[in-house]
């Protein structure tokens, strides 16, 4: 049985983001209508002891420490924290790295286009290699999660490619599709050892060909890209000029939106997460949220935690 923790649900910039007043982030400020939510990230479990941490938010210090089954449990220092995967080099996803830096062993687990990344950037050699092994995924492939010293988590996992775009601040203005490759974006199949199901992550999508839909069965479960609720989302608030295909999401609505692509897999549970704070599914009385229900999805929200058997 693998043990899921979300630690957080928004999108980069988190729910309120620091410097937005749109309806969304003021509402969270409140305290109605809308719960803030820290950025994107969960864990994973096989045994409830060792824990495999999916993305690395900036709010990672934050969202541990909200977490008592990912805090210290001896003297002077220890961490349940057994290994780190990443999905992208989105600031969202990495930053969060330089925070795990006090001298803790670790391996991190990435596709070869983002182990690239990290290696070019020297300011992650704050991790250093004697503690904190790379590890290179291999896709299409099941292969164990394994620790620092080598020993087996029980996690399993399945990187696979899926459609994304480059990162925002390595983007090539003057490359096609912004310099992209193949490898700047994978989804995840992970499962315990003996499990029958999986949970499928896959925080960041810009399509949704139906290859990627034909690795699901209808016992596993789904946290899916939930970015914005519209094409235009970001526009038509009036904070920003980019669309959600510009920023490599899926929007929830619309023909071509995740809940109508979604619509003829069956699953056994269905979550979007990777919320973006102008997104109106946030406010629980909005016809929005109610429109997600009804399509037969849920929400993540920060500490939610479920099993999948």
């Amino acid at each position: 049985m693998l043990r899921v923790i979300i630690l957080g649900a928004a999108a980069g910039g988190g729910l309120p983001q620091w410097n937005c007043a749109c309806d969304v982030c003021q509402a969270a400020r409140l305290g109605h209508r809308a719960t803030p939510q820290t950025q994107s990230s969960i864990a994973v479990s096989a045994d409830g002891a060792h824990w495999v941490l999916i993305n690395a938010s900036p709010d990672i210090r934050q969202q541990f420490a909200a977490t008592p089954a990912l805090q210290p449990q001896s003297f002077p220092r220890s961490s349940p924290l057994s290994a780190v995967l990443l999905t992208n080099a989105d600031v969202d996803h990495i930053a969060g790295l330089l925070s795990l830096r006090e001298s803790q062993a670790f391996p991190v687990y990435a596709s070869g286009r983002v182990q690239r990344v990290l290696e070019a950037n020297a300011v992650f050699n704050v991790l250093d290699r004697q503690q904190v092994a790379r590890r290179t995924l291999t896709l299409d492939q099941p292969q164990p999660v394994l620790d620092a010293n080598g020993a087996d988590t029980g996690v399993r996992v399945e990187p696979f490619t899926i459609p994304g775009k480059v990162a925002l601040w390595l983007e090539d203005p003057h490359a096609a599709n912004f310099g992209s490759v193949p490898e700047d974006t994978i989804g995840l199949a992970l499962s315990a050892v003996g499990s029958r199901s999986r949970l499928f992550y896959l925080p960041g999508c810009a399509a949704l060909p139906d290859d990627i839909k034909a690795r699901l069965r209808p016992e596993d479960s789904l946290l899916f890209d939930g970015t914005t609720f519209t094409e235009d989302e970001m526009i038509t608030c009036g904070v920003g000029h980019k669309t959600a295909s510009r920023m490599g999401h899926l929007p929830m609505s619309g023909e071509g939106g995740a809940i109508a692509l979604w619509q003829d897999v069956p699953l056994a549970r269905k979550l979007f997460i990777h919320i973006n704070n102008t997104n109106p599914v946030l406010l629980a009385d909005s016809p929005e949220r109610a429109a997600i229900v009804a399509a037969g999805w849920q929400l993540a929200r920060d500490g939610m935690e479920f099993c999948v058997e």
